[in-house]
């Protein structure tokens, strides 16, 4: 179901990273908080489920805008049921470290995925404050039961590169007594330390580590989503996928800890044009235009990793159009994800005729054969439904996604414009 070359144009839905950050920190805050560009997707509303069952007023103007009315993280109320996070992963991390330092009892729980994934990385730094927190395995699994409690300030080094972990530590340090600082030993994503200044939060920051003083406040504020650079690295890799063709997205995220994808895009061999038009909230953003023919294989691994993870699934899509091996190294955290996503990408590419192979912690693909097509699943992950949604537009007799749905949790309206193109 190959298609013809497109030349578009789109916007995306507001970055999940952000948006999830936006609403907590603004159900933690004193005052009116406006969030323009919100996400309104599934995981994202988890988090504005959980934050009104604990007593946060937030109201929704519309499918991307909202209001919360916050009182302060002491404003906050034990729930008279379990906070539900579904699928996201950001929601139960952050949570945790907010919830750590307050007065609130709370049982935290996720779905079957958020069963699996390890706890104990944010567990066990948050007990070395004073965190009281109890769960499956000592804390290693949901359900997780927290039990607000008098925190101290902590150094820790990082073991691993997580703006979830990092995160998590800033928020409980916030409330903790003397100063917390994290070091880690490749930079992660940065968007708290980017947005809470916007609050009124002092945050210092050199080189790899990261500082916050306690006991601050947040004060409401007004936050201007970005789009999402891991949604439109779909739309570019669709035009990379498709011989003649030309994609730019508009008001994206361009923050350098998520840009990656378009490092590898360029040693691919393909063009990248990026205009920065403004900063959000302290977010560069702008118009990132991707286009390209006869793209190579590449060798991606070390500080670059963490810069690019989500998309490693649809990188393995286009390095499978790529003339040559793709090499894909240092990327374990994948199998932390929604699922293990080294074994299924390796999995279900497999099934459509991509000559691709796992190995510990990464794959190798071998580019310029014919995807052939057929039929995959999502396993319920959304990126995983989206890089196969993506294969299929080279693929010879297309590609049919079960459990596509999971796509909603990122990116509700990808399949209207996947549809597009394809006509």
């Amino acid at each position: 179901m190959r298609i013809k070359p497109f030349q578009k144009r789109y916007t995306v839905p507001g970055d999940k990273s952000i948006s999830h950050r936006a609403v907590l920190f603004g159900a933690i805050a004193k005052g009116k908080t406006y969030i323009d560009g919100f996400l309104h997707g599934e995981d994202c509303l988890s988090t504005v489920s959980c934050l009104r069952q604990l007593g946060v007023d937030i109201q929704m103007e519309n499918e991307s805008s909202l209001v919360i009315y916050g009182q302060g993280v002491e404003g906050l109320q034990s729930p008279l049921k379990p906070l539900d996070v579904g699928n996201s992963g950001t929601t139960i991390r952050l949570m945790l470290g907010i919830l750590a330092g307050t007065k609130v009892s709370a049982v935290l729980v996720g779905d079957d995925s958020i069963a699996r994934r390890p706890m104990s990385r944010v567990v066990e730094p948050l007990r070395l404050m004073g965190a009281q927190i109890e769960g499956r395995e000592h804390g290693r699994f949901t359900p997780l039961t927290v039990q607000g409690s008098r925190l101290s300030g902590t150094h820790y080094n990082s073991p691993i590169a997580s703006a979830q972990v990092k995160s998590a530590l800033l928020l409980a340090g916030l409330q903790a007594e003397g100063k917390t600082v994290i070091r880690e030993t490749i930079h992660s994503r940065n968007h708290t330390e980017m947005m809470l200044p916007g609050f009124g939060v002092e945050v210092i920051t050199n080189g790899l580590e990261v500082m916050v003083p306690g006991k601050q406040s947040l004060i409401g504020t007004h936050v201007k989503v970005p789009g999402d650079l891991s949604s439109a690295a779909f739309l570019w890799a669709a035009a990379l996928m498709v011989p003649g063709s030309r994609m730019t997205v508009e008001d994206v995220g361009i923050n350098p800890t998520r840009t990656g994808i378009l490092d590898v895009f360029v040693q691919m061999g393909a063009t990248v044009e990026i205009e920065q038009t403004g900063v959000w909230c302290n977010e560069p953003i702008g118009n990132v235009t991707v286009y390209g023919d006869d793209l190579k294989g590449v060798e991606i691994g070390g500080t670059l990793i963490p810069r690019l993870i989500d998309e490693i699934p649809i990188l393995a899509v286009i390095a499978a159009q790529a003339n040559g091996r793709t090499i894909i190294r240092d990327a374990s955290e994948l199998k932390v994800k929604e699922t293990n996503r080294i074994t299924t990408t390796v999995m279900e590419l497999q099934k459509i005729g991509v000559n691709i192979s796992e190995t510990e912690d990464g794959m190798v693909i071998e580019g310029g054969n014919e995807i052939q097509g057929g039929m995959c699943s999502s396993h319920g992950d959304h990126r995983i439904g989206m890089a196969l949604a993506i294969a299929g537009l080279a693929a010879r007799d297309g590609v049919r996604v079960n459990g596509a749905e999971a796509i909603k949790v990122s990116f509700p309206s990808f399949e209207s414009i996947i549809t597009q193109l394809s006509v």
